[in-house]
């Protein structure tokens, strides 16, 4: 009878993402009971920069929790976030600088130092981090070269997610998750590097004390208990059920990523490739792209200046053949991370003729984001047989357009599949959230629907991605 009279049990995974904060409430089947999202903008104060303000961040999270709290009392709230990012804070925990977001470009400079010297080499097989301005190690870097005033007050460097937990638990904490995005966490050891700090000149006190990604604590000024979980893409793995064999995840978001589930530190002869921890044995192998669903807002907004609904706009590419009558977009906006890792590459139309329209330009731009992420696929799977005998399980807003779903299916030649929610990062949070507080996680993920690759596109898809990846290589020089 108790069983019977009990009330629902309802989780709520907080996903700080870069333009928006999403709670959702879960129940134990994992089904969204609600969920809500609060948006702020990205600047752009100089060339190469981008910035957030962490304040607007945090007034988000709160009010996300507020909101998502009103009527019911969840068993915990657990947290999902972007990655890379730094703010440099006073003793009071008071910014001294903006979050200096992945896509900030600023440290290029040194970057292009450290490459052509051999400690690019060394940082890698330290960290599992390829050598790029996105890197919080470039990051603090670089206020060591160029911002001395700050690098001399700063009491931590943390990252946006540091800055929301220590606001609602009154401690600094990072998950090795976030850690293993650092570029000075060893990912062989799951510790801060002494060596690679001592080469920035900061102390190990200097940066949050490293947590499994099930540390958790009572809120401070709440009833609350929150877990701290871990960054957004090793998250949305766990999420989306893409934590098995045979199964890969694609998430497209702002950025985007491809992660393959592994036992043990992955590192890529050529540096192509990122290593990330979850939790225990479990590693990802992966690429990131800096130009994701960010492009498509770009066009919209900036080049076709509509306010015509996305759906809308898809509807009328829909009609466009595959390849786009030859019109071809690599989509390096905001320089590009894997596989190049060149933050100074840009973006490239090619094949424009009179006939080409706006639809074109959209369907274009949906394939040329595909591209990039499939060029990375190509990388973690090489075996055309094997990726054919893999799931691609995607995560992230992108999830919910059936037509740019399907041009996954025929660019990649793969099965796509939507799991239970395309919210996978959340889940995977509420994942992480019962292994804390109850032993029991569960890593399958109910599959919705199932695209299959149209074959009699493969071989245009084909041309198509052998062009773009010549582009960048031949106007490289230009």
């Amino acid at each position: 009878m108790d069983q019977i009279n009990r009330a629902p049990m309802y989780y709520v995974g907080i996903d700080i993402g870069t333009t928006a904060t999403k709670a959702v409430c879960f129940d134990i089947q994992g089904n969204v009971v609600e969920e809500l999202s609060i948006s702020y903008p990205m600047f752009h104060p100089k060339p190469h920069w981008s910035v957030q303000d962490p304040q607007e961040i945090l007034n988000a999270v709160v009010t996300c929790i507020r909101t998502i709290t009103k009527n019911i009392q969840p068993e915990f709230i657990s947290f999902s976030a972007a990655m890379q990012s730094v703010i440099a804070i006073d003793s009071e925990g008071t910014p001294l600088s903006p979050a200096i977001l992945w896509a900030d470009n600023r440290a290029i400079t040194l970057v292009e130092e450290l490459k052509s010297s051999n400690k690019s080499q060394w940082l890698y097989q330290k960290t599992g981090i390829p050598t790029h301005p996105f890197s919080p190690l470039a990051k603090i870097a670089w206020f060591k070269a160029f911002d001395a005033e700050t690098f001399s007050k700063t009491y931590k460097f943390i990252s946006i997610k540091e800055y929301v937990w220590h606001h609602l638990t009154g401690e600094y904490a990072i998950d090795t998750s976030m850690a293993s995005g650092t570029g000075l966490m060893n990912i062989h050891t799951l510790h801060w590097d002494d060596e690679i700090l001592a080469y920035l000149n900061i102390q190990v006190e200097q940066l949050s004390p490293i947590h499994a990604v099930t540390h958790c604590l009572n809120g401070i000024s709440d009833d609350f208990l929150y877990v701290i979980g871990g960054g957004d893409g090793a998250l949305a793995n766990l999420g989306t059920g893409a934590m098995n064999d045979g199964c890969m995840a694609l998430t497209i978001g702002t950025s985007g990523a491809v992660r393959l589930p592994i036992d043990h530190p992955f590192l890529d002869a050529q540096m192509r490739t990122q290593c990330y921890h979850l939790k225990d044995n479990q590693y990802l192998t992966l690429g990131a792209v800096n130009n994701g669903a960010i492009v498509l807002q770009w066009l919209k907004e900036t080049i076709l200046k509509t306010t015509v609904p996305y759906e809308t706009l898809f509807l009328e590419a829909e009609k466009i053949p595959p390849g786009a009558d030859g019109l071809l977009f690599v989509p390096y906006l905001l320089g590009e991370r894997a596989p190049i890792w060149d933050a100074s590459a840009q973006g490239t139309l090619l094949g424009m003729q009179i006939t080409h329209t706006q639809s074109h330009l959209v369907r274009a731009t949906l394939e040329g984001i595909l591209f990039g992420l499939f060029q990375i696929t190509e990388i973690l799977i090489p075996d055309e047989e094997k990726r054919k005998n893999t799931i691609v399980m995607v995560s992230g807003g992108f999830g919910k357009s059936e037509f740019w779903l399907q041009i996954v299916a025929d660019i990649f030649q793969m099965k796509v599949a939507i799991p239970n929610t395309v919210e996978g990062a959340a889940w995977g949070a509420v994942l992480i959230g019962l292994e804390a507080t109850s032993g029991i996680i569960n890593t399958k993920q109910n599959r919705g629907k199932t695209f299959f690759p149209n074959h009699s596109n493969a071989e245009v898809y084909r041309e198509a991605f052998t062009r773009f990846k010549k582009v960048y290589t031949l106007l490289k020089e230009i």
